[in-house]
């Protein structure tokens, strides 16, 4: 982890009340380390954290992810009912999930447009709209 990731991540860990344990800075430099948004499965973080050589579980991955989401650094994005993406980017905007790679990614906000949204049942707000896209390749 270099310097400059690590400051990127204690920033990032201190705009929450989460403690900046070992484990969830490793986490963070993979997340935020190098300034850019990222999506992804607690999988895929898993596996490039034992690259690193640091070794965390895979439940301790899910769990951190999960805080993170819960402290409001990241937002979890469903695609189906099995696969799960977080995303370190947490304004509302669209994505673009490509079925045979499995990669999900920002679709252009600004080219999206919601006229209405149905009536919803009484004693219920509208919590949040997820657009998910999902995009294969033609022929």
């Amino acid at each position: 982890m270099t310097p400059e990731a690590l400051e990127r991540s204690k920033t990032w860990l201190g705009q929450s009340e989460l403690r900046p344990t070992r484990q969830r800075l490793a986490l963070a430099s993979l997340l935020v380390g190098d300034g850019q948004d990222r999506h992804v499965t607690a999988e895929g973080l898993h596996e490039a954290v034992l690259g690193t050589g640091d070794r965390v579980s895979l439940a301790t991955v899910y769990n951190t992810l999960r805080a993170f989401c819960d402290a409001g650094l990241m937002q979890e994005v469903t695609v189906d009912g099995n696969r799960s993406y977080f995303d370190t980017r947490v304004d509302d905007h669209p994505h673009f999930y490509m079925e045979e790679s499995n990669a999900l990614t920002d679709a252009p906000a600004a080219e999206l447009e919601i006229k209405a949204l149905p009536t919803v049942p009484d004693g219920y707000e509208i919590a949040k709209v997820d657009v998910v896209i999902r995009l294969r390749k033609k022929g």
